[in-house]
């Protein structure tokens, strides 16, 4: 066996770096390269995959394929990058093959039942599709009634939300991960712009001694009050706070306070008042929590919807931001010892002298 194939997944040596053409090769065949994927995933391939090696031989067998099939179907997999092919003769049957690392998860995230893109697809994106040079000549946008920034009618307001809180998995992930070392015990969490409270109710049934408060826009009211009820929690424990934090200061009296996806909707000046005026609110030992859309080219890809879609849509700036913008302004503010913890969506952590 070869040394790549023999190692562990997160050995296998690097690939090449896609030419722009061989790029431009794959987008085209989009359609046909997810057909691929959504169908190994769906057969359970991926899940044999991923651990490694694995003869075309073994797979052809248990799943009753034809091998010379099999193999151009893995060429497709290969031809993304998603899995390693090493051939040691020229029998098919004995081509070895090996998934890198976190493609079945990633499989299931970007294209199961419940993934963020098939949430997307529910927004008007057809409005800007083939007509890209009259978008950006200002002659043509997203209409108002497909999508409004702020939302502003109910049905605007609820779609937005529920959108939120459907990409909330890798976010909770972080959360979870690092929860002990964010609030004390017994500590009031003030969710700024919290959306329908799902937040909330997650840390909150992972979090006995925790309560939280979604502070947003009154429309948000009664989209808190029955994520609040389907959870059978206490007002006391999930509660609400009216309010607008561009013409507002933030409510005082919580331990900790919380920007989820929040900041990088708005103009740097915004986010950096917005910053301050969570210093304002906060007591002395009080922590601030920013997870945000911070720019990586992995959090680039994952937003590609977003980018192309605003691109018809003035109101909202959505800007994804380098994370050293946020530990800037935290430390302007007045924060101290602000620092990144690691996790699927990074999260900023800064606290009051």
């Amino acid at each position: 066996m070869s040394a790549a194939l023999s190692s562990s997944p997160s050995a296998l040596p690097p690939r090449e770096p896609t030419s722009p053409r061989a790029l431009l090769h794959l987008l085209f065949n989009g359609a046909r390269a997810l057909d691929v994927v959504e169908t190994a995933l769906g057969l359970g391939l991926l899940d044999e995959l991923e651990p490694g090696p694995v003869t075309l031989g073994t797979l052809a067998t248990r799943h009753g394929f034809v091998p010379q099939r099999l193999y151009k179907f893995l060429d497709c997999l290969e031809s993304l990058g998603l899995v390693q092919r090493e051939q040691p003769t020229d029998a098919l049957e004995d081509t070895r093959y090996r998934g890198v690392a976190g493609l079945r998860a990633a499989a299931e995230a970007v294209l199961g039942p419940r993934a963020l893109e098939r949430d997307r697809e529910k927004y008007d994106w057809k409005a800007l599709h083939g007509r890209l040079p009259e978008v950006l000549r200002g002659q043509h946008s997203m209409s108002a009634a497909s999508f409004d920034w702020p939302p502003r009618t109910p049905e605007q307001v609820e779609g937005f939300e529920a959108s939120m809180a459907a990409g909330l998995g890798p976010i909770l992930e972080t959360f979870r991960a690092h929860a002990g070392a964010l609030w004390p015990s017994g500590a009031r969490l003030l969710d700024v712009g919290g959306g329908d409270g799902t937040l909330a109710e997650h840390l909150l049934r992972e979090h006995a001694a925790l309560s939280v408060d979604v502070y947003n826009l009154p429309a948000t009211e009664a989209l808190v009050t029955r994520t609040r009820e389907r959870a059978g929690l206490p007002q006391e424990r999930l509660g609400f706070v009216g309010g607008d934090f561009l013409r507002e200061p933030l409510p005082q009296g919580y331990d900790a306070l919380s920007f989820v996806r929040v900041l990088h909707d708005w103009p740097a000046e915004v986010a950096r008042q917005l910053m301050q005026a969570a210093f304002a609110a906060l007591p002395s030992g009080g922590r601030v929590l920013i997870c945000e859309e911070f720019r990586t080219p992995e959090r680039l890809a994952a937003q590609f919807f977003w980018s192309y879609f605003l691109i018809g849509v003035d109101a909202c700036s959505s800007r994804l931001r380098e994370v050293e913008f946020y530990l800037d302004a935290l430390t302007a503010a007045g924060f101290r010892d602000a620092h990144v913890r690691p996790g699927p969506f990074e999260l900023v952590v800064a606290t009051k002298p």
